[in-house]
């Protein structure tokens, strides 16, 4: 077979693999790996599944209609056109009386291919005028973008990008880029190859902890003190950059009559290293090597993720990682956490419509430095308004809320109490099932896209490509990015998108860049535009916090009432915090994510369901035999809000006392004749129906869906576990 070989990039991640389509006679056949590309030395199996996803029976196709009640069995799905979806979408956010009472949702950027969209998904929202925007961002991006804005001012890690080709030494913290962003993990085994040095912290032996030099195994929702413990150690040691902390940092002012650095230094001691091991779990020999190697072999580059961001004390541990990391001296310098330069090019996400006299965000009265300072709201804070009636209207591109949010149940009669629900997706999923108009939207492979800069390297930063559709769109699918522009023209805001012209939006975007749309058409492959990083950026004028310093200790936070220096919570639903469960329910309860799928998506690929059949539970061999469970047995996982079933896999590296499940089951793949399971009732295996988005983090409201009690037991095969209980019964 003659095939044409198409430079382009997977979209399916943020790690954005480049990589070359092979397509013949208008189909995609295959999707390799472009090693030319700064991101492109591997693509993972989702990439290479992208034939399937993009031919697969059960894509939605057309736009559709509920004629039904929502409660009802059976939708009664009726197809409609495009037009009259959008112009009754258009319709009732026109009708609405106030803003605020409409909300957006969509999935997240990291993990779905959104990303093509999100910014202007972000400009018609603001646009529009509601301040409601629920996209995860306290499940997968607060710690990584947001809390780290009360120590540092700007996202670190999350835009001081971790420098791994010049490391010394890489800390991955509750991250594991080997399923999260394979180019971070090509990047780190060549960085190892060099001699730097790698340090992972992960309660799972996962990925990359097989080569590090050191893999600290530490109990879930424990990592603040672990961190506290090893700046601790530093501390004590003189293993920090005393100018950096001295000119940088607010360690030298005076509060209550002791200086900041005082007060850390105290707070520290509470965690030396034998105190830690006991929390933590690592042996306190270990938490010393830790630190030890992180100061000798600076500068550290350094990464967290969703390990962290599931806790009931998230934004704490963040501030203590911050915090330790300030001490290392290693931000904005070659090897360290840099903010690299960027490609010049007009912002398109609608900031310029942020106005004082908004309507506040849901959920900034009860967390007002949480999300909803940032007009980012919580799920939980979502569901409530949803309940009660203060959000009526809710707009969905994509993203799977009552797969992905904790209390699967209560999301279902959030989205059923609604007034009118709109979700644009590719495939009907459960959330999607609770809308009153369906829109069909095109995968990534079908529609066209531009990116500005790859977060890797000042190299990928200098990048700026615009993907080509690879093949026609399947049925009558739109990209979210269409679909945004068709809905901002009926809503009388052509003005904003350019009168729909979406050409005409990208060149104003380009502008700056000094690339014309048709010089990117031509080159596929992309244009670099040349870039020099310059380091130490801070010493223009300090930092973007109120002391222009880091601030080791935050009088933002100290004025809402909460704990200005970094410090430590046992987890609010752990069995040392809730001994009235602990009998019943003395196993911890994590989550991990799954190589062969982005999130809750595509268990109905037949390439990647071969390899995951089944959804899966860790558990120690000890504590599996203690129950008369084996390898492969089906199991009900219970904790106090029900029981769900998976397949035990026994992995004698994580701790006895700790099991992982995996979320986002829920669908069946025809192919291969597996079974899919109910999100809510009987047979369930949907992990977020048993757990709960309460008590969440106090500052961000980020749910607790990584450190809760449960128990395991084996299922008989006449008894299928998969309900949920009144928790107060």
């Amino acid at each position: 077979m003659s095939f044409d070989s198409v430079p382009t990039f997977c979209p399916l991640c943020v790690s954005r693999c480049g990589a070359r389509a092979d397509v013949a006679d208008g189909r995609l056949i295959a999707l390799h790996p472009d090693p030319s590309h700064p991101t492109g030395k591997a693509i993972c199996l989702k990439g290479k599944a992208a034939p399937e996803i993009v031919y697969h029976s059960t894509r939605l196709l057309h736009p559709m209609k509920r004629t039904n009640p929502k409660d009802a069995e059976d939708p009664g799905w009726e197809r409609i056109t495009w037009d009259e979806a959008l112009d009754t979408v258009a319709a009732r956010l026109n009708a609405v009386e106030k803003p605020e009472s409409v909300a957006f949702t969509s999935s997240s950027p990291s993990t779905t291919a959104i990303s093509d969209a999100a910014d202007w998904i972000l400009r018609l929202i603001r646009t529009f005028g509601t301040p409601n925007y629920a996209n995860y961002m306290e499940l997968c991006g607060w710690g990584r973008h947001l809390a780290p804005m009360y120590t540092f001012g700007a996202p670190v890690p999350g835009t001081y990008l971790p420098d791994i080709d010049n490391a010394g030494c890489i800390l991955f913290w509750g991250y594991n880029p080997s399923v999260a962003r394979l180019s971070h993990a090509t990047s780190t085994v060549d960085a190892v190859r060099r001699g730097a040095k790698l340090i992972v912290i992960d309660p799972r032996k996962a990925g990359l902890a097989s080569r590090a030099d050191h893999w600290l195994r530490v109990r879930p929702g424990t990592d603040a003190a672990l961190a506290l413990s090893l700046a601790h150690v530093m501390i004590e040691n003189d293993w920090f950059d005393d100018d950096f902390v001295r000119d940088w940092t607010n360690a030298g002012d005076v509060v209550d009559g002791q200086t900041v650095w005082e007060l850390l230094q105290e707070r520290c001691a509470e965690f030396a290293p034998e105190r830690a091991e006991g929390i933590t779990g690592v042996p306190a020999a270990d938490i010393v090597a830790t630190a030890q190697t992180i100061w000798e072999s600076r500068p550290l580059a350094f990464y967290t993720w969703s390990g962290l961001e599931q806790h009931s004390g998230t934004t704490q541990t963040m501030r203590a990682i911050n915090v330790l990391y300030a001490l290392t001296g290693s931000l904005d310098v070659r090897g360290g956490n840099v903010l690299f330069e960027a490609v010049p090019a007009n912002p398109i996400d609608g900031r310029e419509f942020l106005t004082s006299n908004r309507p506040p965000a849901l959920g900034v009265d009860k967390r007002p430095l949480g999300p909803a300072r940032f007009e980012f709201v919580t799920g939980e804070d979502l569901y409530d308004a949803a309940l009660d009636g203060r959000i009526t209207t809710l707009v969905g591109f994509g993203g799977n809320p009552v797969m992905a949010h904790a209390d699967s149940r209560r999301g279902r009669d959030a989205l059923r109490n609604l007034d009118f629900f709109v979700q644009a997706d590719l495939f009907m999923t459960p959330t999607a099932e609770l809308a009153d108009i369906v829109l069909p939207v095109t995968t990534p492979f079908e529609s066209e896209a531009l990116k500005i800069g790859f977060e890797i390297s000042q190299e990928a930063q200098s990048l700026v490509q615009l993907r080509r559709p690879l093949v026609s769109p399947q049925g009558e699918a739109r990209s979210d990015l269409q679909i945004v522009f068709d809905l901002a023209t009926r809503l009388g805001l052509g003005e904003h998108f350019w009168n729909g012209d979406i050409d005409a939006a990208r060149r104003h975007q380009l502008a700056p860049t000094g690339i014309t749309l048709e010089d990117l058409r031509e080159h596929p492959e992309g244009i670099r535009v040349p870039l020099t990083t310059r380091y130490r950026k801070y010493e223009d004028g300090g930092f973007k916090t109120p002391s222009h310093q880091v601030e080791l200790y935050s009088a933002t936070l100290a004025a809402q009432g909460y704990d200005p220096l970094p410090a430590f919570a046992e987890p609010l639903t752990s069995p040392r915090s809730r001994p009235d469960l602990a009998a019943r329910f003395p196993l911890i309860l994590s989550c991990a994510k799954s190589l062969f799928f982005c999130e809750t998506q595509h268990r109905q690929i037949a390439a990647l369901r071969k390899s995951a059949p089944d959804p899966t539970l860790e558990m120690h061999p000890a504590a599996a035999a203690a129950r008369g469970i084996a390898a492969g047995d089906w199991a009900s996982l219970e904790t106090p809000l029900g029981s769900v079933r998976a397949r035990v896999k026994l992995n004698s590296a994580i701790d006895p006392e700790v099991v992982f499940g995996q979320h986002g089951w829920w669908e069946a793949c025809e192919e291969l004749g597996l079974p899919g399971y109910s999100p809510y009732g009987s047979g369930s295996a949907n992990v977020n129906l048993v757990l709960s988005q309460t008590p969440s983090d106090p500052i961000s409201g980020s749910s607790p869906m990584r450190a809760s009690v449960c128990e395991v037991s084996p299922i008989r095969e006449d008894a299928g576990a998969g309900s949920r209980r009144d928790p107060d019964a």
